[in-house]
């Protein structure tokens, strides 16, 4: 069959690619590739995820059952998805567990989509980004099953997991994921924190960054720049669940006592 290489190499396909591969062998117009879709659908090679959005089964294979990469299927749900928060940290292999909710970045997401056994669900990038044009800051590109995709980098991702921890599970899943990492470019962490210009999130990335300062090789530097930026009135680590804590006057938090001193591995 003439298509079933664009089949092998696109295990989960757009409208779009479907459309460039029929271009590029001279069968143009929208009922070419409505034809071929609905054959191969009635056939169970191709099942659809969303409109526009389409997973190949190989053959012989239970069109019902068959796992679709989930990490493909965020990557390709707009066209400048970023795999990021939680969802970096798994496709980075650092997740303390893995979700069943996938996270991307975009500048226009898609509502919730769920597919599957999975949750798909978008997040707009921050404003201050996008003022600047610096919304792929930390952003590379990496290859799944011969597709490419772009993904936050650990450095931007230990910014955006503190800066939204309401998409990454708790403060012990946030921890244990982080501390998994056993370098980051501080440099790059300090920049991103401070293009977002948010005081509480420099201050938190600085407060983690002040709890790990041996083992990922703080310098003063680093921490003297988030320290500056840090909110004037005294923040909660997660302004929407205002949960009692200590008050580290360092960084104007109040730090739930679990997070402060790393107390959820103890055994009662």
């Amino acid at each position: 069959m003439k298509h079933d290489g664009f089949f092998r190499k696109h295990p989960v396909f757009t409208g779009k690619e479907l459309s460039d591969h029929l271009s590029s062998l001279g069968e143009v117009g929208g009922r070419a590739q409505e034809a071929l879709l609905a054959y191969h659908r009635k056939v169970g090679r191709v099942i659809p995820v969303r409109r526009g959005l389409y997973a190949v089964i190989p053959p012989g294979a239970d069109p019902d059952s068959y796992p679709v990469d989930p990490f493909l299927v965020a990557a390709k749900l707009t066209p400048e998805a970023i795999l990021s928060h939680h969802t970096a940290l798994e496709f980075h292999g650092k997740a303390y567990s893995v979700h069943t909710h996938l996270t991307y970045s975009a500048s226009r997401p898609l509502g919730p989509l769920t597919f599957r056994r999975h949750v798909f669900r978008g997040t707009r990038f921050r404003q201050a980004l996008l003022r600047i044009g610096k919304e792929h800051f930390g952003v590379s590109t990496s290859e799944r099953s011969g597709q490419k995709l772009k993904v936050a980098s650990l450095e931007r991702t230990l910014v955006d997991v503190l800066d939204r921890p309401d998409l990454s599970g708790s403060w012990e899943e946030i921890w244990r994921s982080l501390e998994s990492v056993e370098f980051f470019d501080l440099d790059k962490v300090v920049e991103y924190a401070l293009l977002l210009g948010n005081a509480t999130t420099g201050a938190k990335v600085g407060f983690f960054l002040d709890q790990h300062r041996q083992t990922l090789m703080v310098e003063d530097h680093h921490l003297n720049l988030l320290h500056d930026m840090r909110p004037r009135q005294p923040h909660y680590l997660n302004r929407s669940k205002r949960k009692s804590g200590r008050f580290v006057s360092e960084w104007n938090l109040v730090i739930p006592r679990e997070v402060l001193e790393r107390s959820w591995g103890e055994v009662l």
